[in-house]
């Protein structure tokens, strides 16, 4: 049956017309894969000699156990936001007479094959070689590696428990971040070390591998939570269940002003504020807002100036990055209908335009306070404001014409990556990389006033020819659409 299940799914996947249209992602993610496992096999080669050479008096194993309860906590929150339980569509074999079971523990067994899993093991098998080869006990270090892997297999699966508990709220990620940064503040201010206490425990388990069971049965223990969790969501009418809401109106007349594209524009406000998926490009201008403390009051950066851009482009433009980016995706779900009214696309476009471009407008006012740190900083900000408008919304609106990914409105907020392409992840080497550029070479060789007229001046030329480039734009968006139309009727 295993056999089945494995021979369904390769014929899911290669015969997908996703498969060919995200061939260059698919390349993309594959050199990262590989300079991950390479990054984690030099880690595992060069960490025991540099631990040596560092630390002579000290054992390398012991030092390396006591720094583990940093390894597995970022692991933890790498998972949440990166890694998702891999399924398969089951749907159509609950009618068939197939034990559950079965379908259970195929889903389940498969997600210890995760990369994830595999990625730790380019670390730990090299260092439990070399440790062998510097005269440790071979069992000592066997029962290591083997208590290595159990830990990731726990983590994997806890993950898992976490993810689903949390997916039905809104920013689900906050509780787990929380959880996590108490976690390091406690073990940092040695209120209780955690690095002690799981060190020692380590090194218990391994000088008495009697105590191995422990970790094994704390892994049996989250797979079988995992197991009853999913078995319980695994019936035909599963998903039938009406949810019951409160229905509410809202008028949104003060958009009539904007003339013909109020209608589309109330379309966007509806949509932002009653689906889960875009419903994040609001909450997450709060952290856009907040994103430069991390640099400003940071004496480090203090003269890093072409950093400020990046800042000032990201804080003004963070609503416009992460809506603009799905445009037209978040109406895929009645694109074809949409596109069957009689409608103008230019409209249609000038209405994603002038959310991004109130958004742009907002946000700038509300980072004001940033002048705290020195005015440079608030005409940084101002410049960037105006390069977004000019420059980067359009470069948003053209990349759009390339999409083909469906969203889902309704699946979580909190760092979703369904939907994503290769658009969005090559767009935004323009968005973010060329305004530096653009400022650096006359702040060079002219001046901070110089590198700050640049960008005025580009997103002023924006501004001045907008018609013309939302003309270009719409007879791109018009050449793909039926294209787009066909892309979006199929499930992602």
């Amino acid at each position: 049956m295993i056999k089945h299940f494995i021979n369904f799914e390769w014929k899911q996947f290669f015969r997908s017309s996703y498969w060919q249209k995200s061939i260059a992602l698919n390349i993309l993610m594959a050199f990262l894969a590989v300079y991950f496992m390479l990054v984690f096999l030099a880690l595992g080669i060069s960490i025991y000699p540099l631990l040596k050479k560092q630390f002579p008096e000290s054992d390398p194993l012991l030092m390396v156990n006591s720094f583990l309860f940093y390894w597995f906590l970022g692991d933890l929150l790498m998972r949440f936001f990166l890694q998702k339980l891999p399924v398969m569509n089951i749907k159509p074999l609950l009618i068939l007479p197939l034990k559950r079971n079965k379908i259970l523990n195929y889903v389940l067994g498969r997600s210890a094959l995760s990369f994830f899993n595999f990625l730790p093991l380019f670390a730990i098998i090299p260092f439990g070689v070399i440790l062998i080869f510097e005269d440790y006990n071979t069992t000592t270090t066997i029962v290591w590696m083997v208590l290595m892997y159990v830990f990731t297999l726990i983590i994997n699966f806890l993950n898992f428990i976490i993810e689903a508990k949390s997916a039905e709220t809104e920013l689900s990620f906050l509780p787990l971040i929380l959880i996590a940064s108490l976690l390091f503040a406690v073990n940092y201010f040695e209120l209780i070390e955690f690095t002690t206490l799981l060190g020692n425990a380590i090194n218990v388990i391994v000088e008495n591998p009697i105590y191995l069971s422990i970790p094994i049965a704390i892994l049996a223990l989250v797979y079988y939570f995992n197991y009853t969790m999913l078995k319980t969501k695994l019936y035909v009418d599963g998903s039938l269940k009406a949810k019951a809401d409160v229905a509410t109106t809202t008028d949104l007349a003060w958009t009539r002003r904007f003339g013909d594209i109020a209608p589309f524009l109330q379309l966007d406000l509806k949509l932002l504020w009653r689906n889960k998926r875009p419903r994040s490009s609001i909450f997450i201008l709060v952290i856009g807002l907040l994103y430069g403390l991390f640099f400003y009051p940071n004496p480090m950066y203090k003269d890093w100036i072409p950093m400020f851009v990046f800042v000032g482009i990201f804080v003004t433009g963070i609503f416009m990055i992460n809506f603009g980016q799905f445009i037209p995706a978040w109406d895929s779900g009645y694109y074809k209908l949409l596109m069957s009214q009689n409608i103008k696309y230019k409209e249609y476009l000038n209405s994603k335009f002038s959310l991004m471009l109130i958004s742009a407008i907002i946000m700038f006012v509300l980072s004001i306070p940033y002048v705290y740190f020195g005015w440079k900083i608030l005409t940084i900000h101002f410049a960037a404001m105006i390069y977004n408008i000019g420059i980067n919304s359009h470069v948003l609106l053209l990349g759009g014409s390339f999409n083909r990914k469906k969203i889902d409105l309704t699946q979580r907020a909190a760092f979703n990556y369904q939907g994503t392409g290769a658009v969005q992840w090559l767009i935004g080497f323009p968005l973010l990389l060329i305004p530096i550029l653009l400022f650096y070479v006359p702040y060079k060789f002219l001046g901070f006033e110089a590198g700050i007229a640049t960008l005025i001046i580009l997103g002023i030329i924006g501004i001045v020819f907008h018609q013309k480039i939302m003309n270009f734009i719409t007879k791109k968006y018009l050449n793909s659409k039926y294209k787009m139309i066909s892309a979006f009727d199929q499930s992602n």
